[in-house]
């Protein structure tokens, strides 16, 4: 490990260091038993997704007492978990600016990574927040305890920059600040970014005019125009555009696997090609999602020798 830090980028890059450890690790906080039955076992395989929030939160809670219990952070400050508040981690002491962890758990036999980052890039301009991502599966895919099976890090900005450079297309595709609300109670102020959508109109003839219109005033903003700015100048020409054209809320912005992060596109892909249980965790993902329920009763029955022993769980 590094030497001792005393600077909020050495406590990140210890922290870091130790969280990528995790990979492997079983959290002793939670267990779905065997599945009586190949039939349990195709039902449970439909629902065990949903165990997700949870899980996420668990995973909280345990990261933080994890790096507590680490001898560099001894005398320097405690890790605290944040419920509500962003980051999820901080390091209370006498590092400034404070160095924190967004954590995000990623379930892969979902469809997607449906976590999101939407927060705004202000908050990472002194690099002061990292984000990291942790895949977990039970241990036998569908039972047992939740694993880690893999840990990437990032820094927060590298995250949000990702997000705005990938999204923001004025004036097809606006990004936009939250509106300035310091002065509200804590758990009401916004921090999170928003992506609003084009909508177009249902006279064809009509929309190509508005967007002819609407891309005019664009390229009236000059050269930089369709580069994302936080600034209050740049905010205040897209809510104008916003006014004066049709848009609507997107509701799957931000969805972390569609932000176009490298590290994280390249961590989904490492994950996906991991072998747990005898199978590729992507090749898993394929059987489970596939529909085919007489494929995945014969998959599981067969991997995890599980016999119909007509065991109810209900007595």
């Amino acid at each position: 490990m590094p030497p001792t830090p005393l600077d909020t980028k050495s406590i990140i890059a210890v922290a870091e260091d130790y969280l990528r450890t995790l990979t492997g690790h079983v959290f002793d906080v939670l267990e779905i038993r065997k599945p009586v039955s190949p039939d349990a076992a195709a039902n449970l395989a439909k629902i065990v997704s949903k165990l997700s929030p949870l899980v996420g939160n668990m995973i909280e809670f345990n990261t933080c007492e994890f790096l507590n219990d680490q001898k560099e952070f001894a005398g320097l400050g405690k890790w605290t978990r944040q419920d509500p508040g962003f980051p999820d981690l901080v390091f209370r002491g006498h590092i400034q600016p404070t160095p924190g962890f967004e954590i995000k758990a990623w379930f892969p036999l979902a469809t997607e990574i449906t976590a999101r980052f939407k927060d705004s890039e202000t908050h990472f301009a002194d690099d002061r927040t990292h984000v990291a991502m942790m895949a977990w599966l039970p241990e036998h895919v569908i039972f047992g305890r939740p694993r880690i099976v893999g840990v990437v890090t990032a820094s927060g900005h590298s995250v949000a920059r990702a997000r705005d450079e990938h999204y923001h297309n004025p004036p097809d595709y606006i990004v936009l600040e939250p509106e300035d609300t310091s002065g509200r109670a804590r758990n009401l102020q916004q921090t999170n970014t928003n992506g609003f959508k084009w909508q177009p109109d249902d006279d064809r003839i009509a929309d190509a005019r508005r967007r002819k219109e609407a891309a005019a005033i664009v390229a009236s903003w000059g050269a930089d125009g369709k580069t994302y700015s936080t600034s209050a100048e740049y905010q205040t020409k897209l809510r104008e555009l916003m006014g004066r054209f049709k848009y609507r809320g997107d509701t799957n912005y931000a969805k972390m696997d569609r932000i176009g992060h490298a590290g994280i596109e390249q961590f989904a892909d490492d994950v996906y090609a991991t072998t747990f249980a005898g199978m590729a965790i992507g090749d898993w993902n394929a059987l489970l999602s596939n529909g085919d329920t007489k494929d995945i009763r014969e998959a599981l029955a067969r991997q995890f020798d599980i016999k119909d022993t007509s065991e109810s769980l209900i007595k």
